[in-house]
């Protein structure tokens, strides 16, 4: 059984990186909607280029990966599993998340971030508290000497209102 293993990572070690996308575009066509497919193989492209940036070598990102049509398969099953549980639109999405760099979408525009009700009220509450802090901060540095020419004003004043 290992020897068979040990064939399988030889001959997928052979392929290079645009026949392992071939094969895995292959074998999910006809079995996933075109979009997906497309999703899929845009996925496994990057995700490959990015791992050799970091300095890994294309044969063994690859052998990681594994044969191309048994992670098709998988992908099919989960593809078919999510249909049937309703939640294939929430995979969609977390494939295309993938697929994203952090802060752009797919057009390279800079992407929105929706964050949850509570959480927005949260940080409101932070930024109302700091505001307050700062001016309580500034009164407290400032308040003596406010509170002296607020003084002085009023001397002035009344000094100025009984001489008249």
């Amino acid at each position: 059984m290992a020897k068979a293993g040990g064939v399988i990572l030889r001959r997928i070690r052979k392929l290079n990186k645009e026949e392992f996308i071939t094969r895995l575009q292959h074998s999910l066509a006809g079995a996933l909607p075109g979009v997906q497919v497309a999703e899929h193989v845009r996925y496994y492209r990057e995700y490959i280029d990015s791992e050799i940036r970091r300095g890994r070598d294309e044969a063994e990102v690859l052998a990681q990966l594994g044969d191309p049509r048994l992670l098709a398969k998988s992908m099919i099953e989960a593809g078919k599993a999510g249909t049937a549980n309703g939640s294939a639109q929430g995979y969609e999405e977390e494939m295309a998340g993938d697929v994203q760099d952090a802060g752009y979408d797919r057009t390279g525009r800079v992407r929105r971030v929706m964050l949850p009700g509570w959480m927005m009220l949260l940080i409101l509450v932070m930024v109302v508290l700091i505001v307050i802090g700062l001016v309580g901060s500034v009164l407290y540095i400032f308040g003596p000497v406010i509170m002296a020419a607020l003084i002085v004003m009023f001397v002035v004043r009344v000094i100025r209102g009984s001489g008249q």
